[in-house]
């Protein structure tokens, strides 16, 4: 088996025992950190903020891939086992399977003590107003979540990963973390993230597809429904204004039998969107459990075509 698909293999095991410790300073912070900083120079600079877009967006990624190079260049130096070690290393930070289930089982316990530690919880991990959500919509809201982060959190980075180890793995992080911070369409950060916005999209344009077909194939394995998941994701596929996020959150609800999407406050403003699913029964607390099924069953066959495809290597 490549040593780099050995690596990703433990890095993946690593976040499966340890997950995102609260004593480590994740590389996703010093990320953000920098984004930070070259968002304000940028402004502060004057000029065409789209233009200035593309230089935040490719900074930021040549970056941090190069110094994921630097940092493998020196293990290399090291030896073949430091190396090893580093690079599972690396992995196991850019994967994010154990932290979204924990977010999710917390908000599912926050429920059991009543709705305004919920609405607390949940803020957490959503975008959308929360201080007047219902307990079924802070289900659903918890649903999506993990369905669209199985995404962009677990299946893109292993894909990443496998295609081009820890720096493509870690260049696809510091583009997601763009989007999360600046890819947004209002007036704010329209001009200043269109450019990370649509690099987040292309990246995340197959993985999104093989996150769907991967979670109806784990909702088989999990006893949940897979036959109308598959169904759910090839009608609703497209109810989405990203043209991803719908993909694996299709598969949830259709393996849950529970509807998603609909009208949601940001910022105090309703927002439309398209439903997903079909409203067969009410969310309930037990989905969010269910739904880290998926999550968990997803990333584990993503990890099967991994360790199949260094075996054939």
């Amino acid at each position: 088996m490549r040593l780099g698909i050995a690596a990703l293999i433990a890095g993946y095991v690593l976040d499966l025992l340890l997950g995102d410790p609260e004593w480590l300073y994740h590389p996703v912070r010093l990320i953000g950190k920098y984004i930070s900083f070259a968002e304000k120079r940028l402004r502060k600079r004057g000029g065409n903020l789209r233009r200035s877009a593309l230089i935040l967006t490719g900074s930021t990624t040549l970056l941090t891939m190069a110094a994921a190079v630097l940092i493998l260049l020196l293990l290399q130096l090291a030896g073949r086992v430091p190396l090893f070690i580093g690079m599972a290393l690396m992995d196991w930070m850019g994967i994010a399977v154990t932290c979204m289930a924990k977010e999710a089982r917390d908000v599912g316990k926050a429920l059991k003590k009543g709705i305004e530690p919920a609405r607390k919880q949940v803020a957490r991990i959503v975008g959308r107003d929360t201080g007047n959500l219902s307990e079924e919509e802070i289900i659903k809201a918890t649903v999506e979540t993990v369905a669209e982060n199985t995404t962009d959190g677990v299946i893109s980075p292993i894909l990443y990963a496998l295609i081009g180890g820890p720096v493509l793995l870690w260049g696809y992080k510091a583009v997601n973390t763009l989007d999360s911070m600046v890819g947004y369409m209002d007036e704010k950060y329209r001009d200043i993230g269109w450019s990370s916005a649509k690099l987040d999209d292309l990246l995340n344009y197959l993985p999104a597809r093989l996150t769907a077909l991967l979670m109806t194939c784990a909702a088989f394995l999990t006893g949940l429904d897979g036959k109308n998941a598959w169904r759910i994701v090839r009608r609703d596929h497209a109810n989405h204004k990203s043209p991803n996020s719908a993909w694996s959150e299709a598969a949830a609800a259709g393996a849950l039998h529970i509807r998603l999407g609909g009208t949601h406050l940001y910022f105090g403003k309703p927002v439309e969107k398209p439903t997903i699913g079909d409203a067969d029964r009410p969310a309930e607390e037990a989905d969010i459990r269910r739904v880290n099924l998926l999550l968990y069953g997803t990333s584990f066959l993503m990890m099967l075509i991994a360790a199949a495809t260094g075996l054939i290597g």
